[in-house]
């Protein structure tokens, strides 16, 4: 197979329905959206959850409890193979993270996990940190501070 005798399986790929084409198309003078009506109209329909006027569902059904999902703190993951590419005694910091690209937003929140091998002694500064990767940190001879918990929201 060669790259210019690739091709999409028959029947795969679809023409789109030209509408308002006149004559043969099958799809002319209306163009497929029946006689006069609000929804034959150019801009024409409702809004979703429309009922015509009647009491829409949403606001029929009784709101109850809390969700707490706005407060949520989101921590940025790092891995302890991610921390590999640092030099041996760098103070790794969640600013040094994100000026690396390790990571976006990990001044909002970040968690050291245990994935990977480390073999360089690093000083990690992190918001969170797993059993695991605390472990494999200390015993590459690095050590391990917990920063203050994540303060903004995160999301």
């Amino acid at each position: 197979m060669k790259l210019h005798e690739l091709a999409p399986n028959p029947g795969a790929r679809q023409e789109r329905k030209r509408l308002g084409r006149g004559i043969g198309s099958g799809h002319g003078k209306t163009s497929g959206r029946g006689h006069k009506g609000q929804k034959s109209r150019s801009g024409g329909g409702v809004r979703p959850g429309f009922e015509g006027g009647q009491m829409p569902l949403l606001r029929r059904l009784p709101k109850r409890g809390f969700s707490n999902a706005p407060f949520k703190v989101t921590y940025e993951v790092v891995n302890v193979a991610d921390l590999e590419r640092f030099d041996a005694g760098t103070v790794v910091t969640p600013e040094l993270l994100e000026e690396t690209r390790v990571c976006k937003n990990a001044v909002k929140g970040v968690k050291i996990l245990g994935t990977g091998e480390l073999t360089k002694a690093l000083t990690v500064r992190a918001h969170k940190v797993s059993a695991s990767a605390r472990q494999k940190i200390e015993a590459a001879g690095g050590k391990v501070e917990v920063i203050g918990e994540a303060t903004e929201e995160v999301k």
